[in-house]
């Protein structure tokens, strides 16, 4: 083996480019991961945004610290 891959063996070619047929496998698919991609960050800036908000919050009166020696 050479180690160089075969001219039209797969979805790549040889300069590890997609192919055509790739690209068309792929085509029905961007959408909706894209969509999925953006609510799971949404939803994770979401849940940061409101941790960060309530944590800013609290007053931390509860906590004792104690005195330096």
């Amino acid at each position: 083996m050479s180690g160089t891959p075969r001219p039209n063996s797969g979805y790549y070619d040889r300069n590890y480019r997609q192919s055509a047929a790739l690209i068309r496998a792929r085509r029905p698919y961007i959408f909706k991961n894209a969509v999925l991609g953006a609510s799971i960050t949404a939803f994770t800036l979401a849940v940061y945004a409101y941790t960060l908000n309530v944590v800013g919050q609290d007053e931390f009166e509860d906590v004792r610290v104690p005195e330096k020696k």
